[in-house]
């Protein structure tokens, strides 16, 4: 390896024709800034989808009535029913694996706009009852105050959780809103909390423009008895969410005697499916990024070594006249593998760089842009996978220079001096 003379000889080698030196490594180049760039790309996406789903609960389901479809017991088809506080707590004492069960409640419907004043400002944003298990669902940010608590369940209270959308347009950006009172649709609930969303997906309801309130309160100040809407629930750790949603229908269906195989009486969400499906695409990502890198990296090493080969051939001769002076077999093997690992690393390393270079100029311009709102965040190559890829191109130097010095030490150095 300290053979002044030996790598002096192997540079020689190569500047004695630039162009084919060049164009040789440009695969091997070619592949490893792919594979960096693809690799970067597909964390900052892995990222941005951690980010996105961060405040949002993987292990959740929802569920809500919409109607039969079949007769049972009875009951003729196409008959509404609703969900009420006595399912609230039969779920609660008889699913087994479950860990929360949070009776929700919405002003107007999913998602319906609704007249939310304060003195002369108004806007349509959208109310739920709500339990203060909930946040554990939904997670919020507490910015001002604090969130629903078990007091304002029991108490009745009229108090109220505002986003910070909300805050903005009804108090205005620098105002402090805690204990000032809104208007609902005719009733006045206290400010007790402001909050803002964690993460950036907005799945359901999750964003910044809800006012929660104690949904006790709601159904009593909104004449709603003692009906639910829909509910958010999760699983207990190392219970999967899907076994749980499958037992809250079964218990739900057989409570208000609907038909078993009625599957449209229920509506239901499962946020792990969902959720599963997303890392399922991130994976695949993935390994389309190794597939693609790893199919680019064989054709550059086939590419030197068919290269070294020519190499092989012109120096037939010189080849032939070490062997006459003596060189051992190694000797000849460390000649022609060194010149390819060289040749590999040099273009190899080029290639990290410049991968490298991008991404990180790519995560600059992202942060710079202050858009937290893109699926896309914080795009980086580590250092076991720059470490990895560097021994990978050792490895494929070797694999480079392996056929081409078998073919070197088969040369008979008579034949090699007879060689034109």
């Amino acid at each position: 390896m300290l053979d002044v003379d030996k790598w002096q000889e192997i540079l020689s080698a190569m500047r004695q024709n630039i162009l084919r030196t060049v164009l040789t490594a440009l695969g091997i180049f070619w592949a490893m800034l792919m594979f960096m760039v693809l690799h970067g790309v597909g964390n900052g996406l892995e990222n941005g989808i951690a980010q996105g789903f961060q405040g949002f609960a993987t292990n959740s389901c929802y569920v809500w009535a919409r109607g039969t479809t079949i007769p049972y017991k009875g009951f003729e088809k196409n008959r509404w029913f609703s969900l009420t506080n006595d399912d609230t707590e039969y779920l609660k004492k008889h699913v087994t694996g479950i860990d929360l069960v949070c009776p929700r409640n919405p002003l107007g419907g999913y998602r319906g706009g609704n007249n939310v004043s304060y003195k002369t400002k108004s806007g349509n944003f959208q109310v739920m009852g709500d339990v203060p298990e909930i946040q554990y669902v939904r997670r919020r940010q507490m910015t001002q105050g604090r969130f629903l608590n078990q007091n304002d369940i029991t108490g009745f209270r009229k108090v109220c959780t505002i986003g910070i959308e909300v805050k903005n347009i009804l108090f205005g950006e620098d105002s402090e809103p805690i204990g000032e009172y809104i208007k609902i649709n005719g009733v006045f609930f206290k400010v007790v909390g402001i909050f803002k969303k964690i993460g950036t997906a907005n799945v359901g309801d999750d964003d910044e423009e809800i006012v929660h309130i104690p949904n006790t309160t709601f159904q009593r100040a909104f004449n709603r008895g003692n009906l639910v809407d829909w509910y958010a629930i999760t699983a207990k750790e190392g219970v999967l969410v899907s076994e749980v949603e499958s037992e809250v229908l079964s218990i739900l269906a057989d409570r208000h005697s609907v038909s078993p195989d009625d599957d449209a009486a229920f509506g239901h969400y499962n946020a792990e499916e969902s959720i599963q499906k997303v890392t399922g695409l991130t994976s695949a990502i993935n390994f389309i990024v190794i597939l693609v890198g790893a199919g680019t990296l064989l054709a550059g090493v086939i590419g030197i070594s068919n290269i070294m080969l020519i190499v092989v051939k012109e120096r037939t001769k010189e080849i032939g006249i070490k062997r006459a002076l003596g060189a051992t077999p190694w000797a000849i093997i460390n000649q022609i593998v060194s010149e390819s690992i060289i040749l590999t690393l040099l273009a190899g390393f080029v290639g990290i760089a410049l991968g490298i270079g991008i991404i990180e100029l790519v995560s600059f311009v992202l942060a710079q842009s202050g858009d937290d709102g893109m699926m896309f965040l914080n795009p980086n190559v580590s250092y076991k996978t720059a470490i990895m890829s560097l021994v990978i191109l050792i490895c494929s130097g070797v694999l480079a220079g392996l056929i081409p010095a078998n073919r070197a030490l088969s040369i008979k150095p008579v034949e090699a001096l007879r060689d034109e």
